[in-house]
């Protein structure tokens, strides 16, 4: 009889301890999976992160939703890479979010960051600033070379045009993110910190692995050009020293004329181009119209982790769903 007293009153404790963790967990929302799939791992055994742009939604087409913007009101942090990314949220987090710590990752200090490529094979990116005309043979060499890339420490970027914000697709950027998670949880939630501050030198680990990995992946066909539907991957090239020929659109809000996808059509074969990437949540159907009548094979690329289920396994699947496609495409092509 004591003896069963006693484990009822043990599991009593530990569901009201498990209760009492839930209800300490702060607030945390995040806009897009790869930022959710970080903050998840870093607050792991705390609490789980919310996601506003969740399935396969975009950042650049998304429209916030009834209970999104509840969400952000509740919030006691708030995690998005920013305006250059997730316009959509510009405004809400000035007034649904003006009670939560606003967490700009873009601003993370260490982050590598590109420019936005025109000219050539990049079409022309329509936000008002002046942007680097070079060839997009020009750019695929300088992503040659790591130490050009601009390592930007400072907190002020007024200009949202003034870089590629997919910034995740490099793991040592994915690292500076994550940095800058754990010392913005931390800050929120001290009474947590040495479990956030544990998850993140795991995480850490963990990325600095993944990034050989996908060295070792991409090495074989680093060299071979192919088109991309976006120009998303311009980390991910830079990282892994890969060649790309071009981009069907520079901003996937805009779907591409005939005159677009003719000039990318001759791009395909006078480059000799093997793969032309399709994304899943733009249409697929312009990819093969630019293959067609070419040697060039199609293959899927998913840099926003449209088809992946949310969670703190994502960022690798992620990463390494971009390679092996890549790797599976260009080595039979």
């Amino acid at each position: 009889m004591k003896l069963a007293v006693g484990l009822t009153l043990a599991i009593a404790a530990f569901l009201f301890a498990g209760s009492l963790q839930a209800a300490d967990a702060p607030v945390v929302v995040t806009s897009i999976k790869p930022v959710h799939s970080l903050v998840s791992a870093i607050m792991q055994g705390v609490g789980k992160p919310e996601l506003i742009v969740d399935g396969a939604a975009s950042p650049h087409t998304y429209n916030l939703k009834p209970s999104n913007a509840r969400a952000l009101q509740e919030a006691k942090v708030i995690f998005w890479v920013g305006p250059g990314l997730e316009a959509f949220l510009e405004k809400p987090l000035e007034s649904l979010g003006s009670d939560a710590i606003v967490a700009r990752l873009d601003n993370a200090p260490g982050l590598v960051k590109l420019p936005f490529r025109e000219g050539g094979a990049f079409e022309a990116h329509d936000d008002g600033d002046e942007h680097d005309n070079a060839s997009a043979d020009e750019h695929a060499e300088a992503g040659h070379d790591h130490d050009h890339a601009e390592v930007d420490h400072d907190h002020d970027h007024g200009d949202h045009g003034a870089f590629d914000t997919h910034l995740w697709l490099d793991p040592m950027n994915a690292k500076a993110m994550a940095t800058e998670i754990t010392t913005t949880l931390v800050a929120a939630d001290p009474a947590n910190a040495l479990t956030y501050e544990a998850n993140a030198k795991a995480l850490d680990d963990k990325l600095d692995a993944l990034d050989k990995e996908i060295a070792a992946t991409v090495s074989t066909v680093k060299d071979k050009p192919f088109i991309v539907f976006h120009d998303a991957y311009q980390y991910f090239e830079h990282r892994y020293h890969i060649r790309v020929a071009g981009s069907i659109t520079v901003s996937p809000e805009t779907i591409p004329g005939a005159e677009r996808v003719s000039e990318i059509h001759k791009k395909v074969g006078d480059l000799g181009a093997t793969c032309v990437f399709a994304e899943p949540q733009f249409e697929p159907r312009l990819v093969d119209v630019v293959i067609e009548g070419t040697k060039a094979k199609s293959g899927v690329l998913d840099p926003e982790a449209a088809t992946l289920p949310a969670g703190p396994d994502l960022y690798f699947t992620l990463m390494r769903g971009i390679a092996d496609s890549m790797k599976n495409c260009l080595a039979s092509a």
